[in-house]
């Protein structure tokens, strides 16, 4: 509209007066609207219904008098008044129904096929009470002379074929559907009863298709309209179904024969479409000797023919070369390969640089086909890794992807993307090397240059770990877990602490799949195991053993012992006995059978983490629970597994602080552990020192000069080398400042370096535990000898061996290898504990 002009400067000259006049039009034109809405009180009185009538009789009414819009909210309404009021709906309303659907229009003729299938759904009435009210209502408007409504009641019909008892269907629906098949009938009538007779098979038995309905198959096939052929043609794989290999064989492959010569090229398509849906069900002879010479003959003729035949082709390649794979002669299979690399670039050799609206609509049309028989080949690309052989890929297909990954449209491109899911569990199995060139770029630069290309790359991680959390695949999600633990290689350790670790405690307390929990449970472990902070370290530990060792479920509890078992595994002996024996071993007083029979399991591999003389404290802590168990336990199962634990805990021969021939090789693995665990240690407080002093960052060559320093050679380790603590060491001011510098080391260059060299070692030693004697004073245990115990004893506190930079509040069970004492009460923290009630005493197996 045009905004008027200024006074001064108005023009009453006959132009100007012609746009005023055309600017009131349009005001006219937009207001019109508004009046036409508007209702007259004729209108509304009409519109108007007495408030106090029933639901059913405000129906009645309404399909008697009212208007057509109200009769159809009525037919919408009618599941709402068949679970409501059954009888009356059917008594009084559906006469109603019928009287109006003879002369209703298209919009209430759909309504009521919809709400008639949704009393069908909903199951209101009986089966007997719905053919006898409704069934003939859909038979009567098959037929309707709109081809929607037509559908949309057959859709219905076909819903209730599903539920219908024999005897009906055949009296009901089959018997009619002879005449109704015949040539004299509409084309309408002969498309509703291919779509009937596809649905019919899987409802009798082989001798009356064969006898009642095969016959009309027949006809229908060989019909004078190319529609119906086409139509009955898409039914033989529904017919093939119901009427097993042998007839198809020698009923509906002759047929599929014949149609895939017909005439109409939509005839061909359906016969080609349906003889791929149905290769599993011919032998191979009849895919080498029948199938394969027709499908070689369409794709030969495809390029000739419609575009339309090409999109079909490309969406069904992958599924044929799968079906026929195996019976490819090698000329015949690089055929069909070369026959999709040239579909996969269709199109794309008649690019021009004429924008859109400059291509003829006929040019662009075609255009929009070749982009879908593109995006075809891009859905069927995993099939085609399989067709040649992931091991000939990169020979074979790698030009291929490539094209499909640079296509100029989105929609192919978008398509090789979402079909990495097919490929899902290789992309899982690979995904620490494919992070860690991700985050290297295939080069060795410094660490903390490495994520600054990749931004995305955390939010990435994270999400695939909810998508795969929130999927039916657990498997997926266990292997991706298990897969994170590649992540200290690749990202920082405040990384991991902020963006992956709650998330393992979360998944271990709430997940309800065990291998699950237990893969995140091992990724923990892990995660804390090349962690840089101590601080952060002591945070971990003190959850694991208060939200898991002594949580209020005992499936948290079982949780605790397994992440013990992973400590054991992927720590130093040192560690674990510093931190996590003393609370694994109070779990000999849980009140649930399964805790105490899982620790019994674990008890073994718990004692191998002891060192004599230095951890004899520990042993006469485990000797004592032991005993306990043997006196007090009252679950004969317990009890069973108890009696066998102490045998084998009797045959273990104990490792000493010194090194042992027969142990040498898991002994200098886990002083290799316990190295980089203290080398951790130094680093932090040093690095903490370097920053004060100067504030300037570390550099790698200081790192590995400290490597050089602290690792010995293997030919050249003494025969007694005692294992130390860990712990910071005391910086005297005496150190050089080569000595300080040389022990510095960046966050991430000590993950390089560590982590690189032990990740292949901890994957290996998970059955790998040093065993160690044990006392004899379990087996010869007398009843008169027994020493009484209280709760509190079972537990340790040495406040000399907790790390300086720890709280000296807190709580963390923490024992020291080299003290003598091994029960004193005053030193023997007690356990907080609140009675736990067992809930599942039944269950006692190892979960």
């Amino acid at each position: 509209m045009h905004p008027p002009p200024p006074a001064a400067a108005m023009d009453f000259s006959q132009n100007c007066l012609f746009g005023y006049m055309e600017d009131l039009q349009e005001l006219t034109i937009i207001e019109r609207p508004v009046r036409r809405s508007l209702k007259t009180p004729e209108e509304i009185e009409r519109l108007t219904v007495d408030e106090d009538l029933s639901d059913i009789e405000r129906a009645v009414y309404l399909l008697s008098a009212g208007q057509d819009i109200q009769g159809t909210s009525v037919i919408a309404n009618l599941p709402f008044l068949m679970r409501q009021n059954p009888t009356e709906t059917l008594r009084r309303v559906l006469p109603k129904v019928r009287e109006a659907l003879h002369v209703a229009g298209v919009e209430m003729q759909l309504t009521a096929a919809v709400s008639f299938l949704t009393i069908l759904q909903d199951e209101s009435v009986s089966i007997h009470a719905y053919t006898h009210s409704f069934l003939q209502v859909i038979l009567l408007h098959l037929e309707h002379r709109d081809t929607g409504v037509s559908n949309a009641w057959l859709e219905t019909l076909l819903s209730v074929i599903e539920v219908l008892p024999k005897e009906t269907l055949r009296h009901e629906i089959l018997n009619p559907l002879v005449s109704k098949a015949q040539l004299s009938q509409t084309v309408q009538s002969r498309l509703v009863s291919c779509k009937i007779l596809g649905k019919l098979t899987n409802k009798f038995d082989a001798h009356t298709i064969k006898r009642e309905i095969l016959p009309l198959v027949k006809s229908l096939c060989q019909d004078v309209e190319y529609e119906v052929r086409s139509c009955m043609c898409r039914q033989l794989e529904n017919i093939a179904q119901g009427i097993g290999t042998e007839l198809t064989k020698s009923v509906v492959l002759p047929e599929l024969i014949e149609l895939s010569r017909d005439e109409g090229s939509s005839v061909r398509l359906a016969a080609f479409e349906t003889l791929v849906n149905l290769l599993d069900t011919f032998d191979t002879d009849d895919r080498s000797q029948t199938i394969l010479p027709l499908v070689k003959s369409f794709c030969e003729k495809s390029f000739k023919a419609d575009e339309s035949i090409l999109i079909s082709l490309s969406f069904h390649l992958g599924k044929l070369c799968h079906g026929l794979y195996g019976i490819f002669t090698p000329d015949q299979h690089l055929r069909f390969l070369e026959f999709y690399k040239k579909l996969c670039t269709l199109g794309l050799q008649q690019e021009n640089g004429h924008s859109e609206n400059q291509i003829p609509p006929q040019i662009l049309e075609q255009e929009k086909k070749y982009i879908s028989v593109r995006k075809n080949c891009a859905y069927n690309f995993p099939a085609m890794i399989v067709f040649v052989d992931p091991k000939n890929f990169h020979l074979e297909l790698y030009s291929t992807f490539f094209c499909l990954c640079h296509d100029p449209e989105v929609p192919v491109r978008y398509t090789i993307a979402i079909c990495f899911y097919e490929v899902l569990d290789a992309l899982i199995d690979h995904l620490p090397e494919i992070l860690e060139l991700m985050s290297t770029g295939g080069e060795s630069s410094v660490q903390e240059n490495k994520l600054s290309s990749l931004p995305d790359l955390i939010p990435a991680l994270t999400a695939a770990e909810q998508r795969a959390a929130a999927s039916l695949k657990w498997r997926t999600h266990e292997k991706l877990l298990q897969k994170y633990a590649c992540l200290p290689h690749v990202i920082s350790s405040d990384q991991i602490y902020y963006r992956f670790l709650q998330r393992m405690f979360t998944i271990m307390m709430t997940n309800n799949v065990l291998p699950v929990q237990k893969a995140a449970s091992r990724t923990l472990c892990i995660f804390l195991r090349y962690n840089r902070k101590q601080e952060q370290r002591h945070e971990v530990i003190q959850k694991l053993i208060e939200q898991l060792g002594q949580g209020k479920s005992y499936w948290n509890r079982l949780r605790f012992l397994d992440t013990c078992e992973f400590i054991i595994e992927i720590f130093s002996k040192s560690f674990f006995c510093k931190y996590f024996f003393l609370p694994a071993i109070e779990l000999t007083r849980d009140p649930v059978a399964n805790v105490r029979m899982k620790l019994c399991y674990l008890l073994p591999k718990v004692k191998s983490t002891l060192k004599i003389p230095a951890d004899k404290h520990l042993l006469q802590q485990l000797e004592m629970c032991v005993r306990k168990l043997l006196c007090q336990e009252k679950d004969k199962d317990v009890l069973a597994i108890v009696k066998r634990t102490v045998l084998e805990l009797d045959r273990m021969e104990m490792s000493m602080d010194s090194f042992q021939k027969k142990f040498y090789e898991k002994d200098l693995l886990d002083q290799e552990k316990e190295r980089e665990e203290l080398l951790l240690l130094e680093m932090e407080q040093l690095e903490k020192e370097k920053q004060q002093n100067d504030g300037r960052p570390t550099t790698d060559k200081m790192f590995e000069k400290k490597r050089r320093d602290t690792k010995t050679p293997t030919q050249s380790l003494p025969k007694n080398i005692p294992i130390s603590v860990p712990g910071p060491p005391s910086v005297t001011p005496s150190t050089s400042k080569e000595i300080k510098k040389s022990k510095l080391i960046r966050s991430q260059s000590f993950n390089n370096q560590a982590f690189h060299a032990k990740y292949g070692n901890l994957e290996k030693c998970a059955s790998k535990s040093s065993t160690t004697g044990y006392t004899a004073s379990v087996s010869g245990l007398g009843k008169t000898s027994l020493l009484s115990l209280t709760d509190d004893s079972f537990r340790t506190r040495n406040a000399s061996s907790v790390p300086p930079s720890f709280s000296p509040n807190t709580t963390l069970p923490s024992t020291s290898r080299g003290t003598g004492n091994s029960l004193d009460p005053k030193s023997s923290g007690s356990k907080d504990t609140q009675p736990r009630k067992a809930t599942l005493k039944s269950r006692k197996s190892n979960p």
